[in-house]
């Protein structure tokens, strides 16, 4: 086995039915994440990528505490160590942020992400939430960016943040620091979170979403997706020009005609109302 093969030490991954449940694995310092933990997130983002059986992914927070709680600041101190070299170079050109390595997205990953988040999220954790598709929270979670307080700017996080939540709590959010957490319930109030549950239903309400996602013909969920995340980031004129071409890669005719089908003969799901 390569050192490219070897199972992840820092993060869990198991495959239920379609769905890749990935479950950052560093409780005993609230999941904050090391290099170790971004080079196998990366490595990990790029397998899921092209794994066929994976059409929806869950990541969440090992233990009751946390989701994450950004970058390990032990790995900020000296060391000789070269296995923690991931993020520095000679030149700022050259210099690599973290959130090549965390985020799904980034790591070109486009299949739908549902983060549960289990407890605090802060700091870097942010590179995840804003490069989530759906984000649910147990009612104990917290949000806060304690960059600032600790003499840092808060740069990438806010500028992911700035996709989810008005300016106005962003600016509150980051300005803030560690004086202020966000709570769960004002998450969901500024569409941060689309759900907020007690935390022993966290699991089941994001194998709901993530089954549900999951079950769907995967090519018309990735176009799908890919046209949300395209219009959030072009201009309108600009978006539809592309939308054509997504309608056609992301049309099986198979899954059409089933669908078609299904359509015939009164098939409709069973819902909830949210």
């Amino acid at each position: 086995m390569t050192s490219e093969d070897a199972e992840p030490t820092t993060v869990r991954v198991t495959i239920d039915a379609g769905v890749a449940w990935v479950e950052l694995n560093r409780p005993e310092v609230l999941n904050s994440f090391n290099e170790t933990m971004l080079r196998e997130l990366a490595a990990l983002w790029a397998r899921l990528r092209l794994d066929d059986e994976v059409r929806a992914v869950v990541v969440t927070g090992a233990g009751e505490k946390a989701f994450c709680t950004g970058y390990d600041r032990s790995g900020l101190e000296p060391t000789d160590d070269d296995s923690a070299q991931l993020l520095k170079a000679s030149s700022p050109f050259l210099r690599a942020d973290v959130g090549d390595f965390l985020g799904p997205k980034s790591c070109d990953l486009w299949k739908p992400v549902i983060a549960a988040v289990n407890g605090i999220a802060c700091g870097g954790a942010f590179y995840l939430l804003g490069e989530a598709d759906i984000i649910i929270a147990a009612d104990t979670a917290t949000f806060f960016d304690p960059h600032t307080t600790f003499g840092m700017p808060a740069v990438f996080e806010p500028l992911h943040l700035l996709r989810r939540m008005p300016l106005g709590e962003v600016l509150r959010l980051t300005l803030l620091g560690s004086a202020e957490r966000m709570s769960a319930r004002r998450a969901l109030e500024i569409g941060l979170v689309s759900e907020v549950v007690p935390g022993d239903q966290l699991r089941a309400a994001a194998a709901t979403v993530a089954d549900t996602i999951a079950a769907l013909p995967p090519l018309a969920v990735q176009a799908t997706l890919r046209a949300i995340w395209i219009g959030s980031e072009m201009a309108p004129g600009q978006a539809l020009g592309v939308a054509h071409a997504l309608v056609a890669a992301g049309t099986d005719p198979a899954a059409l005609a089933a669908g078609q089908d299904a359509f015939r003969a009164g098939g409709r799901p069973k819902w909830r109302l949210r």
